[in-house]
């Protein structure tokens, strides 16, 4: 028995995307219960730090901080951009009805029920992303408030959640486009689509393990700490 073409996206697209969810499910546990194997816990960490110092001073720099956050406030709202840019593109391409994927050279289900669930996930994943970039920015600009608020009684916690969540929603909308670009090489067909899946899959998880700094912080903390014993 011949294996057709159109059976390819129901074996290959799944599997894909299963290793994509799967990778993620098992980075949010590492990231909840062992964050300090990720670089994603090790940024939340590093934030914690410089909001903790940053309120604790007396004479607290309040230019540079909320420099730091503008930074931060560009670049999600950069992003926020281009997501939904994107996502007004295929919304038109969907208008228009455009057949340019539908070629016999795509090796592949091209009928056009399948044409539409791939710009329908496309479409999911730009929105999320953008959303997630707005949150991102609502969150550094509540954070900016708080830095900024003169001889203010506001918990440390209370400032480090905003920062945190604002680094939290940044992260999820990159992980959209991610998820996205995955995607967009279905369009070519269901085996660059997976082969994209595999690379994504074994490049984040290089890029999210960071386990190195951890011993060279924990140096840096015993040579603090013998420092604070000798004086």
């Amino acid at each position: 028995m011949i294996l057709k073409k159109e059976y390819l996206d129901l074996v290959l697209v799944p599997c894909g995307l299963i290793l994509m969810f799967s990778y993620h499910l098992i980075l949010l546990y590492r990231c909840l219960k062992l964050p300090h194997t990720t670089v994603i816990g090790f940024e939340n960490n590093d934030k914690k730090i410089w909001v903790e110092k940053l309120m604790q001073s007396e004479n607290r720099d309040v230019k540079t901080a909320l420099d730091v956050l503008s930074a931060n406030i560009s670049a999600a709202t950069f992003l926020a951009s281009v997501s939904l840019t994107l996502s007004a593109l295929i919304g038109a391409w969907i208008a228009n009805n455009s057949k340019v994927f539908q070629s016999e050279l795509i090796y592949g289900d091209t009928r056009p029920s399948t044409m539409s669930l791939k710009y329908i996930t496309l479409l999911i994943c730009y929105l999320l992303a953008f959303s997630c970039f707005v949150q991102s920015s609502r969150c550094f600009i509540h954070a900016n408030y708080l830095i900024a608020t003169p001889d203010s009684d506001i918990s440390t916690e209370y400032v480090e959640l905003a920062v945190i969540r604002g680094g939290d929603f940044w992260s999820v909308g990159l992980r959209a486009l991610y998820f996205a670009m995955v995607l967009l090489l279905w369009f070519f067909g269901p085996i660059p689509m997976f082969v994209a899946a595999v690379f994504m899959v074994v490049l984040l998880h290089y890029l999210d393990s960071d386990t190195a700094p951890l011993k060279k912080r924990s140096v840096g903390n015993s040579r603090v700490r013998r420092l604070e014993e000798r004086i």
